[in-house]
């Protein structure tokens, strides 16, 4: 296929050629990865200026969606890529062929860099995702900052940046630049901009940015840092956002209230508790969901009312395709139980939805949520159950609303009334506060070019 570059999209390509150390914050459908692919054919092939890439990325945005991109523009033709996914006799194969692209799923950097007895001779790294390194704690982390000295050009890749606050931030530009503008020590970076929130005594759970701070990071950061908005450049399709209410029966109230005070209630004569605050809203939305598991695993039924809701939403889609996201497991049994559904999980389920063979689907946001092109196959989204991670669901979200997508987006919730759910939604909505701002900060004027 001939490539035909929005404006924005040479904008950003032009700004990887010219900017060793790259933060792309590119909002989802902008088409990041023919803008990086697009700047590595001319650093490989045309300047020579680099001779090996690392791409890491999700596992199935790794597996399906990097390699598609490569064979399907025509302008990419001569770019040689490998594959390093699966057992560690393909991931070690793949390593031995001779190209210019190197894949890799983010869940095996430690074991490249570590384990393998590969030489890490890439002179340049691509990071899609770049959020899912945003704890310093983490072994992908520690193992790519021990090599991170060897990379003469890095890019980092991500829509989210900081989808749960400023501090996310921290690890990111310290892979990115080693430490050069937000620190080399997550204890100063917090010290210098963050202030205590929430604690109990001397515990703190959370911080807060002082006055200013926000204004101060992003002008740190900007001189390597680009951001698009998909409004902003693209001709989206319209956007619906519904919340559908469900409302439970006095006595499923009962039972989530007694949960939600005790921490201990009865289903059906077996006990749940929950050990922790942590633990007690997982239970509570499960609950609102209509099952929960007991202390011992076994799933508890409560109620139909969302799987009631979720019928009522089918039947007035009248033929047209339906995807559900899901959290729980016993969330999905319970939907296939009810519909005939498919779960979107391998590269044919996915084809196959596309190509518009399959009329229910589900997927769950914590490994469909980035990078899959979901909008040909469909343009309704069902929220049976709802997430906390503002990342999970703006990515799961955008797999039908983006760049291709010819009808309107309908974006359902299922929101029983008077539990969590609420909570969540409006957590949802409140922390895309800070998201955002980062984004207008460190937007790209084209007006540069």
């Amino acid at each position: 296929m001939k490539y035909k570059p929005h404006e924005y999209q040479v904008y950003a390509t032009e700004y990887i050629l010219n900017h060793p150390i790259a933060a792309v914050l590119l909002d989802m459908g902008l088409g990041k990865s023919v803008i990086t692919l697009t700047a590595i054919f001319d650093l490989t092939l045309d300047s020579f200026l680099v001779r090996k890439v690392l791409v890491i990325a999700p596992l199935r945005v790794a597996r399906d969606t990097w390699p598609a991109e490569i064979e399907k523009w025509d302008h990419l033709k001569g770019l040689k890529y490998t594959l390093a996914v699966g057992s560690e006799v393909k991931r070690k194969t793949a390593f031995m062929e001779r190209a210019q692209v190197y894949i890799i799923n983010r869940e095996n950097v430690e074991w490249l860099i570590t384990r393998s007895g590969i030489p890490f001779d890439f002179d340049m790294v691509v990071i899609d995702e770049l959020s899912s390194f945003k704890s310093h704690q983490a072994k992908r982390f520690k193992s790519l900052m021990r090599v991170r000295p060897k990379v003469k050009r890095i890019v980092g890749l991500t829509g989210t940046p900081s989808s749960n606050g400023l501090m996310d931030l921290w690890a990111q530009y310290r892979l990115l630049d080693m430490g050069q503008r937000l620190g080399r020590f997550i204890g100063r970076y917090r010290e210098d901009y963050f202030v205590p929130d929430k604690r109990n005594q001397q515990v703190i759970f959370s911080y807060k940015p002082k006055p200013g701070a926000e204004e101060e990071i992003y002008k740190l950061i900007s001189d390597i840092t680009i951001s698009m908005k998909g409004t902003d450049y693209l001709k989206l399709p319209d956007l619906v956002i519904n919340e559908v209410p469900v409302k439970l029966s006095e006595k499923e109230m009962k039972t989530l209230d007694t949960m939600k005070r005790d921490l201990i209630t009865n289903v059906k004569g077996e006990e749940v508790t929950a050990a922790n605050a942590a633990a007690l809203s997982g239970k509570l939305l499960q609950m609102a969901n209509g099952a929960v598991y007991d202390d011992h695993g076994t799933v508890l039924y409560i109620h139909d009312r969302k799987l009631d809701a979720l019928e009522d939403l089918i039947e007035a889609a009248n033929g047209k395709p339906v995807l559900i996201a899901y959290w729980f497991k016993h969330d999905l049994s319970r939907i296939q139980k009810r519909f005939e559904v498919e779960v979107l999980s391998t590269s044919d389920s996915i084809k196959r939805w596309n190509d518009g063979e399959i009329s229910i689907a589900a997927i769950h946001p914590a490994s469909a949520g980035h990078g899959l092109n979901l909008q040909a196959g469909g343009s309704t989204l069902v929220w049976f159950g709802l997430t906390w991670s503002l990342e999970l669901y703006q990515q799961t979200n955008a797999r039908l609303w983006r760049q291709g997508q010819k009808e309107t987006v309908v974006i359902h919730h299922l929101i029983s009334k008077g539990t969590i759910d609420e909570r969540v939604m409006k957590a949802l909505n409140d922390k895309n506060n800070t998201q955002s701002a980062l984004i207008d900060a460190v937007k790209a004027t084209l007006k540069e070019v």
